[in-house]
């Protein structure tokens, strides 16, 4: 492989774990944030 292509599979690679970490920490808030409504909810 030349050095062009794995610095673009690294660029690309690159780009889709921070798209999956954002997308997680969204998730991460989103079932945080439920979680809390639904303590105060009960109480």
């Amino acid at each position: 492989m030349a050095k062009e292509e794995i610095k673009k599979l690294v660029e690309s690679s690159k780009k889709v774990l921070e798209q999956d970490h954002e997308n997680s920490a969204k998730s991460i808030k989103n079932d945080l944030a439920s979680f809390k409504k639904k303590t105060l909810d009960r109480i």
